[in-house]
This record gives C-alpha cells, structure tokens and sequence, in this order.
C-alpha cells in the first residue's frame, strides 16, 4: 500500500510579513491603495480632539478598510468583524495589527453619516477617471431588503391602540388562569409565565408610549400611513417573497463596466417616486445623451411627462410592454410564486378569462371552443371605462366540453357573455405613447434588453456574494450608510478588476 507524507492541520508558528499578505491586483491591494493616496479622508479626522489630551484613537482609515474588506467578504456583524481583526492574516496585514473592539466598529459604522457619501463620490470620480463609467447608459431597480425590525409592530395608532389592548389581555389571561389554578391549592407562579407577563405589559406600555410621542405618518392623499415601533422610518412592502417591513433600496448602474453611479434607500415600496430623484442624482457623471432605462414599476404619465420636458432621453416600460412583445410566449412564461411561500393550500378552478377570446372587426368574438359570439353593438360604460358585450347562443353552449371552464354557475347560466375593454387611445404626440412607440421599435427593443444585463448582476452580486440580503441597522440615515458601504465595496471590486 502506497504511504504518503503526513498532514499538519494543527497549530504551527510561522514568520509572516504583513506587507507580502496585500497582493497586487486584489481588492484588498485597491482598497489600501485608495484610502492611503486618492481618497481625501479628512473629514474622518474632524470627530477627534485628542491633539493634545485624551486615549490614542484607531485610525478611522484603518477602520474604514476593515469594514469595507469585511463587508466584501459578506461579514456584516462587529463581532465577526472583531474576530477576523485578531485571527484572519488579511484583516490584521490591511488594520496594521489593529484590533478594535465590536463597539467601536458598530460606532464607527453607525456614526459614518454624510462622510461615506463623499466618499462614494470620491470613488465614482476616480471610476470616472480610470475610464471605467462609459455613460451610454443607465439602468436604474431597485430591491426591497428587510429591516432591523419585526412586521408584527407596524400599523396606524388604531391598530398600535387595539394591539396594545390585545397584549394587555394576553397578560391578564395569564394571570387568571394561575388564579383559577390557585383556587383549588397554592400553587405559585413560576418564573416562565411571570417573565411572559412582564414582556407583554412592557411591550403594551411601549406601543402606547409610542402613540403618545409619534406623530401619524400620512400620504399624499392625507390617508394615514402604517408605522412601525421599532423602525419608524421602514415600512411594510410586499414582494414576491410575502410582506416584509424594509426599505428600498435603489440604484443606477452605468452599462459599461456596471459601476454604481448612483444609490439611495426610501422607506417606501413606490419606486415611481423614486425615477426623478435617481436621475437627479446621477447628474454629475450623466451626460445629454445618456440613456436612462427602468422597469415598469418607474412608469407613469407624469414620470413620462416631466422626462419629455427635461429632454432625457430615456426608455421606461409600460405594464404592456412585455404582452406586446411577439418575440415571448405569455401563454408559457407566467410569473410563478414561490412554492416554499405560497400559503394557498387550495388550488382554484382557472376560468376562462376575456384575454382568452379572440374579438374580431366584424363586431364577433370567437371562444376557447372556435364558436361565435356576438355583439349588439352598444357601448356601456363602467367606472369611466368604456366596454362592448358579445354574448353565445346558448345552444352553442350548452353542448360545449369547455361549459365546466367557461361558465361559472353551469347549471343555472345559458350562454357565455364576454366584455372587450376599450384602451384609451392617446395623441400621437403624447409622451406615454411616444415612449411605448420608442420601446416597441426593434432598435428600441434592442436598447432596452440591455438593461437586465447591467443592473440585475449588480444586485445579484451584493445580495448574495456580498451578504446584503438585510439591513442591520435602524433608521433611514443609518440604513442608507450600510447600503452605501456595499456600494463602494463594489465600485471599488471594480476597480481592482479593470483599474
């Protein structure tokens, strides 16, 4: 039998020069290059007055670069981030043997503020100065990440007013059933339902204590917004993954080397609000011709409307886009949900639906089943929209195999009836309908299909190589440092990679 040299895999000591451990071409060598000679970092020095008094302070250059490398290793918590300072050779080379506690790295973190924006900015123009942003285009998305906070606390005052009422009632219960018990014998409260009680009154008196201080967070309409005890500045938003509480996180990615340009996080799931500010952010690096490109979920009239105006050029889908691109099947590539959170145990019967007739010219529709139906050539109206009827002879329906899919009460209906909407048609020249004609053309399609390829790897990459799959942090200032953070680590990867 052949015999082979053993393997050490216990401790061992060996001689290691700290400056051979910072490798060229490697994010952590573009990291220090940075920080020690292109970024200006001074405004990190202005939260110390220990020039003559005081405890030597850590470098906030040594911690930016320990939290930046760690954040592009995916580590996020100080504590982690502490340890990786005492027993990861890369971390203690980049920190100089540098070993800060888990809270001054959290303080450091949460107190970085408007100084991480100058410094993202910083990065973008040394992006821009490498060649590394080509400004052709622009993709703007965005993603809905959770927060620091629990969805079970958020509502209006109403709600947070019958919630509290509920824990109350929960504490009581408690209680009367240990009364009930010790009415047949002493029997004491032990010190698990004691601990359940207090935790219920605590966490009623602080919803309370919040209806009292918070003020009521209204729309624009001057309905009244749910807030969230916790985290008032997050919000509920649902996504394809059930509701969450979080906040949106947005982004505009330049198509050349997919670096970011420009980022913010809102505490709301509307990202129509968010086209213009996004673009006004981008300004300093986007130039006339730029091509500005978004996903439906941007569209509106008056978003459409305020681009004409300004003369950006841009291409924003509409719900349709997609329905009228012949080049897909949407008979075959519906959205699915995602089995592991569908709740709906019960499968519903599928109906046929108006989208599966064919309406003809001739004042006919023509069923799932190849029959006829016609119309009597009215037009009704209906919350301000305008529809024609078709209705079967319902001896064509009465012998049809489809009956079962077709009519929901087949015993009782006759003859299927089916309403064709009429789309409201706009001026050529309106904006809306110039963009739709815009996307529509094939050099618009072409243009457009771009997109996904430039933003949606990018938030692909800082999601799940990255670790952002959540905030950590409170409050939107503070969740919007911890999402800038990220996006530096990932200009900066670009750097490392193109620079």
């Amino acid at each position: 039998m052949a015999r082979y040299k053993p393997v050490e895999r216990g401790g061992m000591l060996l001689p290691v020069m700290l400056d051979e451990q910072i490798q060229a071409g490697t994010f952590e060598f573009a990291l220090d290059h940075l920080i020690d000679h292109e970024l200006d970092c001074s405004a990190l020095d202005a939260r110390f007055c220990n020039d003559e008094v005081g405890a030597l302070a850590y470098d906030p250059r040594v911690m930016l670069k320990i939290v930046l490398l760690a954040y592009s290793r995916g580590i996020i918590s100080s504590r982690k981030i502490e340890a990786a300072c005492t027993h990861n050779v890369l971390f203690i080379a980049l920190s100089g043997h540098s070993q800060p506690s888990y809270t001054h790295i959290a303080k450091f973190v949460r107190e970085l503020g408007a100084e991480v924006q100058a410094l993202f900015t910083q990065v973008l123009l040394t992006c821009d100065r490498l060649g590394l942003i080509g400004r052709t285009m622009f993709a703007i998305d965005g993603v809905k990440l959770p927060a620091n906070a629990s969805k079970e606390r958020s509502g209006t005052h109403a709600e947070l007013a019958h919630r509290a009422a509920r824990l109350d009632k929960a504490a009581a219960k408690i209680v009367a059933a240990h009364q009930a018990q010790d009415e047949h014998g002493h029997v004491e409260l032990d010190a698990q339902r004691q601990r359940r009680i207090d935790e219920l009154r605590r966490e009623a008196q602080a919803t309370r204590e919040f209806i009292a201080r918070a003020p009521k967070r209204l729309n624009a309409k001057g309905a009244e917004l749910k807030t969230n005890i916790t985290d008032p500045d997050s919000a509920k938003m649902a996504t394809s993954k059930g509701v969450i509480q979080g906040y949106a996180a947005q982004a505009a990615v330049d198509s050349a080397h997919q670096v970011i340009v420009a980022a913010e996080v809102t505490g709301s799931g509307s990202e129509q609000t968010m086209l213009l500010p996004m673009i006004d952010k981008s300004a300093p690096v986007r130039d006339p011709h730029t091509l500005i490109t978004a996903d439906a979920g941007y569209h509106s009239d008056a978003n459409i409307a305020a681009l004409h105006e300004r003369g950006i050029a841009a291409m924003v889908a509409d719900n349709g886009m997609r329905q009228r691109d012949e080049r897909i099947d949407n008979a075959h590539h519906k959205t699915k949900g995602d089995a592991l959170y569908d709740k709906a145990a019960v499968k519903t019967l599928k109906f046929f639906r108006p989208d599966d007739f064919q309406f003809n010219d001739d004042n006919t529709a023509i069923c799932p089943a190849g029959r006829t139906l016609t119309g009597n050539g009215s037009t009704y109206g209906q919350r301000g929209h305008r529809f024609v009827r078709y209705e079967a002879r319902p001896e064509d329906c009465a012998g049809c195999a489809l009956r079962w899919r077709c009519l929901r009460n087949a015993h009782a209906t006759r003859g299927r009836q089916v309403a064709r909407f009429e789309r409201h048609r706009r001026a050529a020249d309106d904006p809306s309908e110039m963009m739709r004609r815009a996307i529509d053309s094939p050099q618009g399609r072409r243009l457009y299909s771009g997109r996904i390829a430039t933003v949606e790897p990018v938030f692909a990459n800082i999601r799940h190589h990255k670790g952002m799959r959540r905030f950590t942090l409170r409050g939107r200032a503070k969740v919007s440092t911890q999402c800038n953070l990220f996006c530096l680590v990932h200009n900066i990867a670009k750097i490392a990679r193109y620079g």
